[in-house]
């Protein structure tokens, strides 16, 4: 019990949902002691990127130029921007606004793009500027074809680093990571790749939806998990990882890095999944969130070693400060086993598929699974109007621009700078002694009292915990009386005595206050345990000098 609350009653609630009663309490506690409210329960981190936002707005000024340039109608309308010259207008518009914020970056970024990707200059910045004022349906409507160019080529930099594999990968511009994991839900099912009672494999601790979405009747799916545990640096074991071997798991899922344990799977995880599934399972589907991979040095994902399995999702929102954008990618590499398996499916569900997506093409078959994907996010119908805003697509290249041109990787640097100060901040509020791991992107921390119990108290001390104190009484203990919001790390398959804190959210100098609030917390679960331990004692000794009769 915290408070006035039965914490039973909030089992069943995911962590996301929990943490609004949270804020409830902790506002509460701020007002009532005038102490300040931290609420490290969110990822949105508190800082953007500038210099592609200043560039984006200018450039919707040119647009708005070029719209006038067609058509400037006394009552507020204008025309389409043309293409014939536009990059040379553009040259000529930035050089009369050098002093404007974003006006350098765009006038690089043009003579990049064309020398990088051989864009023809006028067909890559009439995107650009017919995009920005989004007066057409996207076209293609997976993707704008020099989008997909630039993004494909920032992807490449971000997940697979000095591993890019031969090929290339199609992709699917969507409204972030949430986007992407519903429609791969949607498709995989529809294209009959994982059907309800299907097993697959998730590797936990892992992100909440995805434990959350296997159980909805829409797709009652089995679920294995993959664990890592602490004790293994939050890498899966030997044992964890011949779960894979189960020809029944059609599908391993994998958030890399962890969430909302931080940390990357190691080369050599990576290596031992890569030579399971080329040796013994090239069959396994994998699906891959590698949202936080900028955080980490020479980050590596499972697109790189095995990209004919893996379909890679990433989201834009972390690292470039972005959540409210929604930009977000699907990956599947043009060679690739989902297409061979739809190939390979019964006569007769083939023929369920025809009718399926008969409307959209005269060879239904030929239709690759990721537009398949693009068609479903839209219940096939209304597939002529699919594809992420223009506006958005256009914010999409800026930012991976921006990246690809920082040679020096001054922007990373300072992001992994940022977290990582915050990190150190709060170790050292908990009082913990802790060696640095190459592999934590340090986004979010994962503070697990049951195993800090065990490695300072003893086993018994756990017993003991596990005997006397709700598994969400951490959370709630801290919001009650400390003002600070934290997410109980079970409803992530953490362990149970486990609280996740954001490292991106808050001013530096909350981060040694969270750390000394859980540190109180811990603290008195300890006095407790040791004031039980001799209350107990005494009683034994009481006993023993009772006197026989």
């Amino acid at each position: 019990m915290a408070g006035s609350f039965d914490l039973q009653d909030f089992e069943s609630l995911s962590p996301f949902e929990i943490k609004d009663e949270l804020i409830k309490l902790a506002k509460a506690t701020s007002r009532r002691t005038q102490s300040a409210f931290l609420n490290a329960g969110r990822g949105n981190p508190n800082w953007v990127a500038t210099t592609p936002r200043d560039a984006f707005f200018l450039l919707g000024q040119f647009a708005m130029s070029e719209s006038r340039r067609v058509m400037s109608h006394p009552a507020g309308l204008g025309g389409m921007p043309q293409a014939s010259g536009i990059a040379e207008r553009l040259a000529v518009w930035l050089q009369q606004r050098t002093d404007q914020p974003g006006a350098d970056f765009l006038a690089a970024l043009v003579p990049y793009a064309t020398r990088t990707f051989a864009f023809e200059p006028d067909a890559f910045v009439h995107e650009l500027v017919d995009s920005i004022v989004g007066d057409n349906y996207p076209v293609p409507d997976r993707m704008l074809v020099h989008n997909e160019r630039i993004v494909h080529e920032y992807l490449m930099w971000a997940m697979c680093g000095s591993r890019k594999p031969a090929g290339r990968f199609d992709l699917y511009a969507v409204e972030g990571g949430t986007a992407a994991m519903c429609y791969l839900f949607k498709s995989l099912k529809a294209n009959r790749l994982l059907m309800p009672g299907d097993t697959i494999a998730l590797g936990t601790p892992i992100f909440t939806p995805y434990l959350e979405m296997t159980h909805l009747e829409d797709y009652a799916l089995g679920v294995v998990h993959i664990k890592a545990p602490q004790e293994n640096k939050f890498q899966y074991t030997d044992a964890e990882i011949d779960k894979l071997l189960d020809p029944k798991v059609k599908a391993f899922f994998v958030v890399n890095p962890g969430n909302p344990t931080g940390m990357a799977l190691s080369p050599e995880t990576i290596a031992k999944i890569t030579r399971l599934v080329r040796d013994k399972r090239p069959d396994l589907m994998i699906l891959t969130d590698d949202v936080y991979g900028t955080f980490v040095h020479d980050f590596q994902s499972l697109m790189a070693e095995l990209p004919h399995n893996t379909i890679g999702v990433y989201s834009f929102s972390k690292y470039f400060g972005c959540t409210g954008w929604r930009l977000g990618a699907i990956a599947i590499h043009e060679d690739n086993i989902f297409d061979k398996a739809i190939a390979k499916l019964p006569p007769e569900v083939t023929a369920d598929l025809d009718k399926r997506y008969g409307p959209l093409t005269l060879e239904p078959r030929k239709l690759k699974f990721i537009d398949r994907i693009v068609a479903d996010s839209r219940d096939i119908a209304l597939n002529h109007t699919a594809g992420l805003s223009l506006p958005q697509q256009v914010m999409m290249s800026l930012f991976s621009l921006a990246e690809l041109m920082d040679e020096s990787k001054v922007y990373q640097e300072a992001c992994m700078e940022i977290v990582n100060r915050r990190a150190w901040s709060m170790i050292e509020g908990l009082g913990l002694q802790i060696t640095p791991n190459p592999n934590y992107d340090a986004y979010y921390g994962l503070i697990d009292f049951e195993f800090w119990a065990r490695k300072n108290i003893g086993e018994e001390a756990v017993a003991y915990l596990k005997r006397n104190v709700h598994p969400l009484d951490l959370a709630f203990r801290l919001a009650e009386v400390h003002g600070i919001v934290l997410l109980n790390g079970g409803g992530f398959e953490a362990p149970d005595w486990s609280l996740r804190v954001s490292l991106a959210n808050l001013p530096d100098e909350a981060y040694a206050d969270i750390g000394r609030g859980v540190r109180a917390v811990a603290r008195g679960y300890r006095d407790a345990y040791e004031a039980a331990r001799r209350a107990a004692k005494a009683g034994v000794q009481e006993i023993e000098q009772v006197p026989a009769e």
